[in-house]
Order: C-alpha cells, then structure tokens, then sequence
C-alpha cells in the first residue's frame, strides 16, 4: 500500500484546518484512549538517537532493547506488516512492525497512527533486503497524537511567507533549515569561545534605556508606567560598553538583540542579533587584524574550511584581507571624489546628478552613505576592509591626526554585504560633544535617525576613556554568508511578520 490519503494536507489548507482531517483524528483519539494509551504520553527514555542507531549499526544489530523517539514521517501498511520512517533532530530512521511481534491488540494500535504522530519504538536493529538499516519493534509508546496534517510538498514551497509564519513545519519539513539553525548555534559557540581566549570578558548591558544611543536608527519606545517614563529598546551596546572600559575593564563584549524601528527587507529586521566588543589600548587597526582571525576562526572551527560559496561566489576567509580607502573605493567606482563635498549644497548635486534616492534631508552623510550603499558595496565580494570614513557618518569615531575631516573607521565587507563596523573609538568629550550637536542638527533638518546627546556618557568620557578600539559584527549576516542564505529571514527563526487578515 502507498502512503494513506489523508496523512498530508496541501499548503492551501493550512491556515484553514480540515474539517475532515481533524475529525478523522479526533475520533482516533479516543480511540487510542478506549484502549488504555493516553495519547499524549509520558516520559520516554532513549537509548539512541536515529543517527547513532545507524552509525553504531555493526555493534548494535540483532541486539534487544533499542530505544528511539520522534516524529512519524513516512507509513506503509502491508497488511500485518508495517514499514515507517522515524525521525528525530539528527535524522530519520526506518522501523518495521509485526503482527506477530507485537501482537494483535499492540499491531491493530499501530496502524492507527499517522504521519506526524511522535513516538518511542523500541526494538532489534536490522538491514532489509535492499540494504536499509531498520529496527524491528518489540514495543511502542504514543506520546503525542498530531491532530493536524503535515503539509505535503513543502519542501521548495514559492510562498516562503508561509514558511517563516510557520516554522515550526518548516522546519519539520525541510531538513536543510533545521541544520542552517544548528549551524548557526555552533557559530555563536565558536565566536565566544575565541573571544575568550583571547582574554575579552562577556558581560550584559540594559535593553531598555533612558536615551537610545551608539547608532543611527530610529527606536522602538515603550512606557514605564510605575516611574512613568519613556524608555528605549537598545539600538546598540556601545555606549554601556564603553562605560565599562571607563571604569577599568578591558576587554569586553556581548553578543545581544538589537532592535531598530526600521524597514524590513532581505537585509534588515528589526530585531537582530548583534556582537559589540571593546579592547583598551586598541586601535582599528587591531580590530581589523580580530576581525579577519575571527571570522577565519569560525569558518574553520564550524565549516571546517576557510573556503566558502555565497550566492555562487567562491569566497577565501584567509588572512590578510585587502584595505581600501573608502574615498578611493567610490570615486574608483563612481568618479566622485568624496573630499570634494565641502557642504549638503554640495551634496545635494551629487545626489541629482546621480539620481541618489534618500529619505530624510539630503546631507554629505546621508549622500556618502548612499553612494557606498549602491555602487560599492554590492561588489565587495571578497572579505574586504573600506577604511577612513568621513567625520559627518562616524559620530562615535576618532579623527585622523592628519586628516580631521576623517576617521579611524572601517567596515568589512564580503558577499556583497556589510558583516562588521569598527573603530578608533572616541575618547575626547569635548570633540564628542560637538559630534554630538552637529547630530543634533542632522535631526533638525530631518534625519530621524540620527544620534542624540547622551550627556551621561560625555560625563563618562571627561573621567578618562584609554585609546579603546570597538567592534560590532551582524551575527545574522555573518551566519548568511556561512551558510549560503540570500534572505536575513532565513537565519532567524522567527522573523518580524506583519500579521496575516
């Protein structure tokens, strides 16, 4: 026999149950309970998981008393024997029923069940005729009856909305994107484990806080109703962090959820995953040098590999990384030179003349920024450091010595997006102050995401800050250029969705 007509529904169905289907469960349900088994079971303990029952195969066969569990995904009925695919978190495997193992009462339970169904089986393993490991079942034990059918065909579904509103199916269904989020654990793993062996101390700063600081981005507000204050979700660390290298530590970092009220695409969501550390008596030229052992660091530790393929691209992870100059980059890809934009009126031609789309007011931030965005960075396909950005982008960066108008400031690129943002970090309140109020008129004239004055941490600075270099890399993106994923809603497991009607 095939596969019983009623174990899947098609996609269409989903979001409205079937009457049928469900009915046709329910009824086994009590069926079950009739019986003497409580459909949603107790307690089961494993022996094996399936991939171990099938790699340990030469040691485990013919032997009594193998135990696993999980979520029935195939079933065929022979008449008094049964043949269905077990799966787990590591994989699948086949188990076989008999008639006259089990016996009648135990077998007749058997078939009652259907795809989606989890269960534990206990049994001998065994190889079939065509070669596939199988553990015959001496026992079984209900432990939870799925009253709704398993989509069929999701695997490739064109309308992905559904997969990331459902992920739970999604992942049930597609293998692939339950190991993408296991990869994507090991990588957080390996982050903190390099980051402390090299001496850095992880710590936890507020989520909610009085000024939204350390980036620009627009906030998401929330009210405190027994101070009855506004407070902020945090659109960065940075500013706590660097209160910590204030007070003595010197290594720091943390790896959190950011939240910025901005627009969602295959690059953005508005809740993501963020690291930020701080070294004391560092530039950017050691954050670079961190980056590139880091993210190489990774690669091997969880790929195995310093090679990857993103989008069809052929990426080396390697040390060194090349560093362009981000003026020489844009006028190298557009024939602006960057330094010759003394002022917004300035800017405001260029963005004409090249047809530069902005929201907000049209600054030399604003406009460097975009240029960047449109000509540049979609061909940074290589792990690739821009450096020395202009002052009016790098609030929180220090100047050039020999250059004030620019800063000690990179950001890495690879596949064609940004994975980190660094700096010389700021230490000089009075610079920091005026970096603060020209901010503040980028916000008069329309920037809403422009940084704000954050008179607390200037009282922090005047006390001493040492010569700090900072870093922040995107985890979300990182684990997309790992694994080979185009969309940001891929790597996070459950992304922002507008609610459906």
């Amino acid at each position: 026999m095939g596969q019983r007509n009623e174990e899947t529904q098609g996609t269409e169905d989903l979001l409205v149950s079937s009457d049928t289907f469900m009915k046709q469960r329910l009824a086994k349900l009590e069926v079950f309970r009739e019986r003497g088994m409580n459909p949603f079971g107790g307690p089961f303990k494993r022996t094996h998981n399936t991939a171990e029952v099938i790699r340990d195969y030469a040691f485990l066969e013919g032997k009594e008393g193998i135990a696993v569990a999980g979520r029935i995904m195939t079933y065929r009925c022979h008449g008094k024997a049964t043949f269905a695919h077990v799966q787990d978190m590591t994989g699948s495997l086949q188990v076989y029923a008999r008639v006259d193992v089990l016996g009648d009462e135990s077998y007749d339970l058997f078939r009652e069940l259907d795809i989606g169904d989890i269960v534990g089986v206990i049994g001998k393993p065994f190889r079939t005729r065509r070669g596939e490991i199988t553990l015959e079942i001496s026992q079984w034990k209900l432990l939870a009856k799925a009253l709704r059918p398993l989509p069929e065909k999701w695997h490739g579904l064109k309308d992905v909305d559904l997969r990331y509103r459902y992920r739970y199916l999604d992942l049930i269904m597609n293998r692939d994107v339950l190991e993408t989020f296991v990869v994507r654990s090991r990588i957080v793993q390996a982050i903190r484990a390099y980051l402390d062996s090299v001496g850095f101390l992880e710590v936890e700063t507020p989520v909610m806080q009085t000024l939204a600081g350390g980036a620009t981005a627009r906030p998401f507000i929330t009210h405190h109703n027994a101070l009855d204050m506004d407070l902020y979700l945090r659109i960065a660390t940075e500013l706590h962090l660097k209160r910590l290298i204030v007070g003595g530590f010197e290594k720091v970092y943390e790896i959190g959820r950011i939240f910025r009220n901005e627009g969602i695409s295959t690059k953005h969501n508005p809740e993501f995953t963020s690291l930020e550390l701080y070294q004391a008596y560092a530039d950017y030229n050691d954050m670079m040098e961190l980056t590139e052992n880091l993210v190489y660091h990774v690669g091997m530790t969880v790929l195995g590999s310093s090679s990857i393929t993103y989008e069809g691209n052929a990426i080396s992870l390697t040390p060194p990384w090349p560093r362009i100059r981000l003026r020489d980059a844009i006028k190298d890809k557009t024939g602006v030179d960057i330094k010759e934009i003394k002022n917004d009126e300035d800017a405001a031609k260029i963005a004409g003349k090249l047809g530069l789309k902005l929201t907000g007011g049209v600054t030399k931030g604003a406009v460097v920024d975009k240029l960047l965005e449109v000509y540049v960075e979609p061909k940074l396909i290589q792990p690739t450091f821009l450096i020395d950005y202009p002052v009016e982008i790098s609030p929180l960066a220090k100047r050039k010595e020999d250059e004030p108008d620019t800063t000690y400031r990179f950001e890495a690129f690879a596949g064609g997006r940004e994975i980190a943002n660094a700096f010389s970090e700021l230490n000089d309140p009075i610079d920091q102050r005026e970096r603060f109020l020209q901010q503040a008129r980028a916000r008069e004239k329309g920037d809403e995401e422009a940084h704000v004055m954050d008179e607390d941490f200037i009282t922090a600075l005047e006390y001493g800050m040492p010569p700090t270099g900072g870093l922040g890399i995107g985890i979300d993106r990182l684990v997309m250029l790992l694994t080979d994923k185009p969309s940001i809603r891929d790597v996070i497991l459950f992304p922002t969705m507008r609610p459906r009607d």
